[in-house]
């Protein structure tokens, strides 16, 4: 029914965030671009779990542990580099250069 619409505007979604990802040098920007990736990810398979069956559901349900946790990591890596260099632009994080 909506299989059509919905894979376009999981593959639009999919693409602003690459773009995000390459494009922006903000660590919490690149952040929610990896997390809209994510999510339009789950758009499609939830699209085409109607054709599939429950098998699409379950990778969501994944999917959306995976995200959680990366979540949960990433947003304290992004909490101790600012603590560390009071910044949060990529450019300026130097950390593993010892």
């Amino acid at each position: 029914m909506l299989l059509g619409p919905a894979l376009v505007l999981s593959a639009i979604l999919f693409s602003l965030g690459v773009a995000g990802v390459l494009l922006r040098r903000n660590a919490i920007v690149l952040f929610m671009c990896v997390e809209l990736m994510l999510n339009a990810v789950n758009l499609a398979f939830v699209a085409l779990a109607q054709l599939y069956g429950v098998a699409g559901y379950v990778i969501v349900f994944f999917v959306m542990t995976v995200a959680a946790a990366e979540a949960a990591v990433g947003l304290a890596i992004i909490l101790a580099v600012f603590r560390h260099g009071q910044s949060i632009d990529l450019q300026n994080i130097n950390l593993l250069h010892g």
